[in-house]
């Protein structure tokens, strides 16, 4: 029997039976490969995710991989067959900030899959086909799993606007920062520093284009970088990743820390002239430089996946996310 994941509320989870919902006027439906978790699946787990960002009884799955089995009327049936993943934001198309292109800004409300909306913990997902983005034919769904991460970070190095012959930095070394740091790596700077807390992940960060790799309590600051993209979410991260820029750089903060983490100080950000920018999730123009990023060879995340695990070891998946040095990308597969 087919079943899904479903949080009943916070610490509390069971497998249902999973019936396909059949997709309506404008919709897709599609087979789920593969569901990674990150961070923000744990919050929602565990019940800490900020109010108006969840709402429980709820399937999880933002990350998520698969193959298009079916469509609704108005939507091309050329996409059946297809591989494919998906954006997460519910945009309303109709604002002014979705004309604009910012559609995680949409002024219609907070709507994300895997959040607010049946997620893809579960054989199948329908979704609006308007947020499809197709694969290659013959893509490695496994590693396609983790494209929504690296969407967001792709919308942190759009932002970025790296040259080539920067100096760049990443701080934070999991997921989003090894996939910032390939992705910014294509970009060609001069030197591409990475920031950890953890010696061992040094060799990792080399194979994904740092060219050097320093721990968080050796950074010195004022070290002149053009380029620095935050992805660690930890309580200085912040600030640390000021500190390495020289007058006039750049910086652009993806992590979401906790309630009092070190703030920026706005003395130094004028002083300094520091240009700052910020993400949460990936508009479309973001989803479509990580897929051809990933098309084209550039974005490679699959050495980043630990361990894959049925649906029915949700609860153990839980336990793995966060929960040691040998732990990297955890994926589910329905």
């Amino acid at each position: 029997m087919s079943r899904a994941v479903v949080v009943e509320a916070p610490g509390s989870f069971r497998l249902v039976p999973h019936t396909p919902r059949p997709p309506g006027p404008g919709e897709a439906l599609v087979q789920v490969h593969a569901v990674g978790i990150c961070g923000s699946d744990r919050e929602v787990h565990q019940g800490n995710r900020p109010a108006g960002y969840v709402r429980y009884p709820l399937t999880p799955g933002h990350e998520w991989s698969g193959t298009v089995a079916g469509v609704g009327e108005g939507v091309p049936g050329a996409l059946v067959g297809r591989r494919a993943v998906g954006e997460g934001f519910r945009n309303c198309q109709v604002c002014e900030r979705c004309h604009a292109g910012d559609t995680t800004l949409c002024t219609a409300g907070y709507a994300e899959t895997g959040f607010t909306e049946p997620g893809a913990m579960a054989p199948t997902l329908t979704l609006p086909a308007r947020l499809l983005h197709l694969l290659p034919d013959g893509a490695d769904l496994t590693a396609a799993a983790l494209l929504e991460p690296a969407a967001c970070v792709a919308a942190a190095a759009l932002k970025a606007g790296v040259r080539p012959g920067d100096r760049v930095a990443v701080v934070g070394t999991g997921t989003l920062g090894m996939l910032a740091a390939q992705l910014l790596a294509a970009s060609s700077p001069a030197e591409l520093l990475m920031v950890g807390i953890r010696a061992d992940r040094e060799e990792t960060a080399r194979a994904f284009g740092a060219t050097a790799y320093r721990l968080h309590d050796e950074v010195r600051g004022d070290e002149g970088f053009d380029v620095v993209v935050e992805a660690a979410g930890a309580a200085s991260a912040a600030s640390t990743s000021a500190s390495l820029l020289r007058r006039g750089g750049r910086l652009v903060l993806t992590g979401i820390p906790s309630p009092g983490a070190d703030g920026l100080d706005p003395t130094d950000l004028v002083v300094r002239q520091l240009e700052v920018h910020t993400v949460f999730g990936a508009p479309p123009g973001a989803w479509a430089h990580a897929v051809r990023a990933f098309a084209a060879g550039l974005l490679a995340p699959l050495p980043l996946v630990t361990h894959e695990l049925p649906l029915a070891d949700f609860g153990r998946a839980m336990d793995l996310v966060g929960g040691g040095p040998r732990v990297g990308k955890v994926l589910l597969r329905p």
